[in-house]
């Protein structure tokens, strides 16, 4: 979980990093793709069937289940067999051969078996809950990855196309200060302004090159591809869901939590197979012996006395354990709650920023550079103003990009909080 906590701090920083470098207008499209691209649904089940973690988490938790079996089996019989004077030759009835058969076996009291059994069951249960967490966060950690991956495609793409468009500007402006239409500073400081794109595009690339490489570290890909793509929707959804909804859900289906309650079942029968322990086994045996021409049988019980150890450390320990394990569970229950209101939290105001940018603010800025571009190459105004709209619009975009993927981490983080898919 630490590698997995890891990646998804790189991968929150390298979509920042994104964001903060893409220049261009317009609005964000869906990114192009190529052929053999994959959806988030194609690369989430790739990742459940693929990762090593959950690989390697399901094997564990078969061995864990193995331990059942261990739980429930019984005390073995002891069988003794041994013989007297049976290298010495028999002198009648004063020096006969001595032969015995002893058959022994340890009975439990107190229902151990059944509590021993109980305890493995839960623990079972719990690490099957913590399975399934596991597989939650890594499927939070793939669906993260797989936005930062998508918001770099676009970041790339939109640096490609202002690139290339202020390109075309600074060649018109070359061809005008070769006609004596504007001064050497102005041509210059547009061709210096050129730098700033082609770093833009250029770091745009490197970011989307390790976004790949981390999402196809997350399925499993033991080789990374340069080929490898994804397909999706840059704007985000809405999300149908409510919050009391997805809290009811949240408390239904969130494996932490299960975690916890199986923990508690595993501390109560922990309890009791204490005090079981705290009974006496008897032992009993059975023998079979023959001494020269006569046969004989007996039996033996075997009773230990609990006079001084009756497992009173253990009772206690497990009683104040099992009371801690309940403070536990309540302390998940909390968690679940507070984590599905910060989320929500969380989408409602980024959705309502991302709604903002795409319904007005980019409308707006690609009017402001239009009217900039189109007075400055008639002389209305200077080129600082005119390099102050660019400067703004590459900001605007920027802006819109971070509040798109700062709307699909959200969304993330609320099917993380709630163990539920809430993409519609």
């Amino acid at each position: 979980m630490a590698r997995i906590g890891t990646m998804l701090r790189k991968s929150s920083a390298r979509l920042a990093w994104v964001l903060l470098c893409v220049a261009s207008a317009g609005y964000a499209q869906t990114p192009v793709s190529t052929n053999g691209a994959l959806t988030l649904q194609q690369v989430l089940e790739v990742a459940r069937q693929k990762n090593p973690q959950l690989l390697g988490a399901e094997e564990n938790l078969q061995a864990v289940r193995a331990q059942e079996v261990q739980a429930g089996v019984r005390a073995n019989p002891y069988f003794t067999l041994y013989g007297t004077n049976v290298t010495l030759p028999a002198q009648g009835a004063s020096n006969p051969y001595a032969y015995s058969a002893q058959v022994s076996r340890l009975f439990e009291l107190g229902e151990k078996r059944r509590w021993r059994l109980d305890a493995a069951r839960s623990t079972t249960m719990q690490t099957a809950a913590q399975v399934r967490d596991q597989q939650r966060q890594t499927m939070y950690a793939v669906k993260t990855a797989f936005t930062t991956m998508l918001i770099a495609k676009e970041a790339v793409k939109l640096a490609d196309q202002n690139l290339t468009d202020f390109r075309r500007e600074v060649a018109i402006s070359q061809d005008r200060y070769k006609a004596g239409d504007i001064g050497k500073l102005d041509f210059e400081r547009l061709d210096l302004q050129l730098s700033q794109f082609e770093s833009d595009a250029a770091t745009a690339k490197q970011n989307l090159q390790q976004a790949s490489y981390q999402l196809q570290t997350l399925l499993g890909y033991s080789q990374l591809s340069d080929d490898f793509d994804i397909v999706g929707d840059v704007y985000p959804p809405v999300v149908h869901e409510t919050l009391a909804s997805l809290d009811q859900k949240a408390v239904a289906a969130r494996p932490d939590y299960q975690a916890t309650q199986a923990a508690v079942s595993v501390a109560d029968a922990n309890v009791k197979l204490a005090r079981a322990y705290g009974l006496t086994d008897p032992t009993l045996e059975g023998e079979y012996d023959r001494s020269g021409t006569y046969n004989s049988a007996g039996f033996s019980i075997n009773i230990p006395l609990r006079i001084f150890d009756r497992n009173q450390g253990n009772k206690e320990t497990a009683r104040y354990q099992a009371q801690a394990v309940r403070f536990s569970e309540t302390a998940a229950l909390n968690q679940v709650h507070s984590d599905v209101a910060q989320a929500w939290v969380g989408y409602t105001l980024s959705k309502s920023l991302s709604d903002r940018y795409k319904d007005h603010y980019l409308d707006e800025m690609k009017d402001v550079v239009s009217i900039a571009q189109f007075a400055y190459d008639h002389g209305g105004i200077a080129l600082i103003d005119y390099l102050d709209a660019l400067r703004d619009s590459r900001t605007t975009t920027a802006n819109a990009l971070a509040a798109y993927g700062q709307t699909w981490m959200a969304i993330h983080q609320l099917s993380l909080a709630s163990a539920t898919e809430v993409l519609p």
